[in-house]
């Protein structure tokens, strides 16, 4: 049975042109972002869904190995912009290239990360292209008897609420999507894929911001990349706190996080925050330190390989998840942990002792993941762990 058409008014509208599932590839000076090869797996598995290819979009100046690397991971096809004017990212000229190409092969779903430069670029491309947005999800599907509607959904009101939104009357359909929360597919070298090539038609003149300089973070947190993740909760009981746990990162070559509840009470900046409201992780090896484990959070890092917790409260909900639960005085724990690892390091057994415990992670991942509660995306338990 045909679905019925959408309509604008009394007049049906007519989306046979668009079809196909795009995904932009996100880079950094050729470096892709790992949120687009856990789109294109996901968008791989809609496209077969509703019988359609689906593609790579990849912006940017001497980037041609990037359409190579998207092919493997499961692109049909890659639509590529390389000009020299997108050396350095800049909204204009990034949004229009996309945007051109939508006009002119009409995709019905475009997928983006929900990062700063996904959102940035995918908002623009939108208000372009005349078409909706849907932001930060965490859930996608498509219906094909609805006229393949995409379905994206994403946290509301603290998490407390999921909602989906759509895009009945426009094409195409268009998201943003959190890092980390689809799984990465399988890379197949052996792939092959057309490529086709697209010229910008802007010139650098064309363009009015300029990048002077760029100056990297200090204290940068990348949080959907990080294979270790320390983070604090409430229990630190305030900013000063996090020092140690920037101290016992920098010893293990991680990145902070941080709960909601820390995040809230203004300790730490919100580019911290793990969980539901904040961003989904995947890291080998995640330390809680002082967190209690609201299903807010644990939705958030409960894919990682192995979970350490540190919490006073032997009772702490946290510890239904953690791989290794230490239970104590984390003020007096992590200063020790950190101390110990680099006299380890200082004595040459740091890295090997770091290679030890990624081989562990590695090698427990599939037994670990199947031992855990695990926790549904709207922060309800998973349905085999209920009753």
């Amino acid at each position: 049975m045909t679905a019925p058409a959408p309509t604008r008014g009394d007049a049906p509208l007519d989306f046979s042109d668009y079809r196909g599932v795009w995904v932009y590839v996100e880079h950094r000076g050729g470096t892709p972002a790992p949120v687009s090869w856990q789109l294109l797996g996901v968008g791989k598995q809609m496209a077969d869904e509703i019988g359609a290819p689906v593609s790579a979009v990849v912006i940017g100046s001497q980037v041609r190995h990037l359409a190579d690397e998207a092919t493997a991971y499961g692109a049909d096809s890659v639509y590529l912009v390389d000009d020299p004017v997108l050396a350095n990212y800049r909204t204009q000229p990034y949004a229009e290239a996309v945007a051109t190409l939508i006009r002119k092969y009409k995709p019905e779903i475009v997928l983006y990360g929900s990062t700063i430069h996904g959102r940035d670029v995918a908002g623009a491309v939108a208000t372009l292209v005349k078409t909706g947005l849907a932001a930060d999800a965490t859930q996608l599907s498509v219906d094909p008897s609805q006229g393949n509607l995409l379905q994206a959904s994403r946290p509301d009101f603290g998490g407390k609420l999921m909602s989906t939104i759509l895009c009945k009357r426009h094409r195409p359909q268009m998201a943003t999507c959190r890092p980390g929360v689809f799984p990465m597919p399988d890379r197949d070298p052996s792939r092959e894929g057309a490529v086709i090539e697209e010229p910008l038609g802007l010139a650098e003149d064309d363009v009015p911001t300029k990048v002077l300089e760029f100056i990297p973070e200090t204290r940068h947190v990348d949080l959907s990349n990080a294979e270790v993740i320390v983070s604090g909760g409430r229990g630190l009981g305030g900013p000063k706190a996090f020092e140690m746990l920037f101290d016992l990162a920098e010893a293990v070559g991680g990145v902070v996080g941080a709960s909601r509840a820390a995040v809230m009470a203004g300790w730490i900046p919100y580019q911290h925050q793990v969980g539901q409201t904040g961003q989904t992780v995947r890291p080998r090896v995640y330390i809680a330190c002082g967190i209690s484990g609201a299903i807010q959070h644990l939705v958030g890092m409960q894919e990682s390989d192995i979970v350490i917790a540190i919490n006073s409260d032997p009772d702490a909900q946290i510890f239904r998840t953690a791989d290794y639960a230490i239970v104590g005085d984390m003020f007096k724990i992590v200063p020790a942990l950190t101390a110990r690892l680099r006299r380890m390091q200082a004595d040459g057994n740091g890295q090997g002792e770091a290679d030890g415990l990624e081989r562990g992670s590695r090698q427990r991942s599939q037994s670990v993941a199947k031992g855990r509660p695990e926790i549904a995306a709207d922060g309800s338990p998973a349905e085999a762990d209920r009753g």
